[in-house]
């Protein structure tokens, strides 16, 4: 399995390191490798195999090797590869939400880290995964289900349309409270989020001039 690390991890250290809140970030990139760990092992029970691992600013992400050749013989198999990749994109938060209960109904720590500080980095994470903006998991669940009901070219477009209304409304909720909060981690995390955006809706702009292209051959 592949192991890369995205260098802008580092800038992210230093901020927080300068805006003294280095400690709630490695507690949140710790339960955010838990959560990738779930996405892995339901991948692998699945029947998937890993192929890389990627460090980034905002967490860890999975990559699994799979052969689209064994599922696009027929439409039913290309639904249940949907299935399957909709499960997986599940897991990671169901992991986080999971540990949230975990600690509340238990009064402990983990690794010394303080039960409230647990609760709420697992909280924040599931909920930001769930996110409907490609490639989070919540980005994932949309357009795998919409792979089954519309497929999968509608599946593109729609999930495209759905994160651009998304982190739209997202801005003006940030700006807002940017304003009242003032806390610079909700700027890099929208910004973060925009990036994801407009490289996501770059590769579905080429994906459609290929397809386009194929159907005029």
């Amino acid at each position: 399995m592949r192991i890369r690390i995205n260098l802008k991890i580092f800038l992210f250290i230093l901020i927080f390191i300068v805006t003294k809140q280095i400690k709630i970030y490695g507690i949140l990139m710790l339960f955010a490798f838990i959560h990738e760990l779930g996405h892995m092992l339901v991948g692998i029970l699945l029947g998937f195999k890993p192929d890389k691992l990627e460090i980034m600013p905002y967490g860890v992400s999975v990559g699994f090797n799979v052969k689209c050749e064994d599922y696009n013989k027929k439409i039913k198999n290309g639904n249940m590869l949907a299935i399957k990749k909709l499960i997986i994109a599940l897991a990671g938060p169901l992991t986080n939400f999971i540990i949230t209960i975990i600690f509340l109904m238990a009064n402990i720590k983990f690794f010394g880290i303080e039960r409230e500080l647990v609760i709420y980095s697992n909280i924040l994470i599931g909920i930001f995964n769930l996110i409907p903006i490609y490639p989070l998991d919540g980005g994932r669940v949309i357009k795998n289900i919409l792979h089954i009901i519309l497929g999968l070219q509608n599946s593109y477009k729609y999930t495209n349309q759905i994160s651009k209304i998304t982190i739209c409304l997202l801005t003006g909720i940030c700006s807002i409270a940017i304003l009242y909060i003032k806390n610079v981690a909700l700027l890099l995390i929208l910004g973060y989020l925009w990036y994801l955006v407009i490289l996501e809706n770059r590769k579905y702009n080429r994906k459609m001039q290929i397809l386009n292209n194929i159907q005029k051959a």
